[in-house]
């Protein structure tokens, strides 16, 4: 028994199996000397009726003074009921935010993590979490301990995102493919949003007690409020006219003259099935749309269309593409070249789909009625609807998109339309419709 001193250390010789000296005026902090010549300060204590031994850390990286501070804080827990060897090794164990990712991603790919409507995520869905995981939660939070992170931690998160600290250009899986992450504020709100269902996980799984996005003040979306006007309709009709006498592009010029008569997700017509499609009924009835199975009623142009396609396809597909039964690709390219050098380059699908909305709107439908038309969110009673007021909603279909078709096809109605009532409005195109397609 010595007081441990610096010369003292450094003097101690090895032995063959090596040996532990102890302080004289510390009990339980002492020197272990191994055979090689490393030394390393230790605190030896009694925890639960059983003998714990801590090791502080080596001498050189300490010295004997502060080896022995940490030794006095230590014992100093353990006199309060604490166990320090038992905390670090807890400290070992804790889960990182990338291995809590990764337990996530691997539950969310088996179908044990349910989204919108209590139903397993789809595979394009997991596909944009994985990267938001992979590309802004990981590289800025991956090394953190999950029960670490705080509330201002994810205040910080989402200004790094939204300031582009996470802006890379990176390979992807596809053959010359490739991934430009650029952050900013829709990509840090979603990533977010995701990142709280993640913590909402970890709190059932008993990883941490509360989730720390709980609260957090979040930017509002911007709004997409591009809606198109009835010139730029007539725009687009020339474009379509042009695009459809071309065999390059003629099958997404359909594809773009549908999802404008319909208000329909891009996806929902590109991978249109025979199968959805109900001409008795006027109605698409999708499988597997955003919201799930969705009915949604259509017009009688979309009718005729697809009465005319259908009796000269063949394939599961309405839109089929050049391989063995599937759906066309490429359809975003084409969409970009079609509109270049427009007056319309800035239109997306989800423009269309908004000013088909609007148009309604427009004619006086409610807006559980377009909700309907649509399969928004808010019409997710779509299916019992239909059946229930199916007349209703075909003409409300009718009404539209007879009004969108006759955009397209240059019409020009009067101005003084606008300055009626909405009931009168409806009629009077009521009666323009039923004047121009009759139905049977």
């Amino acid at each position: 028994m010595t007081k441990l001193t610096k010369r003292f250390v450094e003097a101690v010789e090895p032995q063959s199996k090596g040996h532990v000296v102890w302080d004289d005026e510390l009990p339980g902090f002492g020197l272990r000397v191994y055979p090689s010549g490393k030394r390393s300060y230790i605190v030896q204590y009694r925890s639960r009726g059983r003998s714990r031994r801590y090791t502080i850390g080596l001498h050189g990286v300490w010295t004997p003074e502060t080896a022995r501070r940490k030794a006095k804080a230590l014992l100093g827990q353990v006199a309060h009921g604490g166990d320090p060897a038992e905390e670090r090794e807890e400290d070992r164990k804790a889960l990182t935010i990338k291995q809590l990712c990764e337990q996530y991603i691997s539950d969310m790919e088996a179908g044990l993590v349910l989204g919108k409507g209590g139903r397993p995520k789809k595979d394009t869905t997991i596909a944009t979490d994985v990267g938001r995981i992979r590309r802004h939660i990981i590289p800025l939070l991956g090394t953190r301990r999950v029960r670490d992170i705080t509330k201002p931690d994810m205040n910080n998160l989402m200004k790094d995102i939204i300031a582009g600290k996470t802006r890379v250009t990176m390979k992807t899986e596809k053959l010359r493919g490739k991934a430009i992450v650029r952050g900013g504020r829709g990509t840090a709100i979603r990533t977010m949003g995701l990142l709280g269902g993640i913590f909402s996980y970890a709190v059932e799984a008993g990883v941490i007690e509360h989730n720390p996005t709980h609260g957090l003040r979040k930017p509002k979306y911007q709004v997409r409020d591009r809606r198109l006007s009835e010139a730029e309709y007539r725009i687009l009709g020339d474009i379509l006219r042009r695009a459809q006498r071309s065999d390059r592009y003629r099958i997404h010029a359909e594809i773009l003259r549908l999802i404008t008569l319909t208000g329909c997700r891009r996806g929902e017509i590109v991978n249109l099935k025979w199968s959805e499609v109900d001409l008795e009924g006027s109605c698409l009835r999708l499988v597997d749309s955003k919201e799930g199975s969705s009915v949604r009623p259509v017009g009688l142009p979309v009718v005729e269309y697809l009465e005319k396609e259908r009796s000269r396809r063949t394939g599961t597909y309405v839109f089929p593409g050049q391989g063995i039964d599937n759906a066309v690709g490429n359809f975003p390219q084409s969409w970009k070249k079609l509109f270049a050098d427009t007056p319309l380059w800035d239109v997306t699908p989800h423009v269309l789909r908004h000013s088909f909305a609007s148009i309604a709107n427009d004619l006086g439908f409610t807006e559980i009625t377009i909700a309907a038309l649509i399969g928004h969110a808010k019409g997710s009673v779509t299916s019992k609807y239909v059946h229930t007021l199916d007349s209703t909603l075909i003409m409300a279909a009718d009404t539209v998109s007879g009004y969108v078709k006759a955009l397209l096809d240059g019409v020009e109605f009067r101005r003084n339309t606008y300055t009626l009532d909405r009931q009168t409005r409806r009629t009077a195109i009521n009666d323009m419709l039923i004047e121009a397609w009759p139905r049977t």
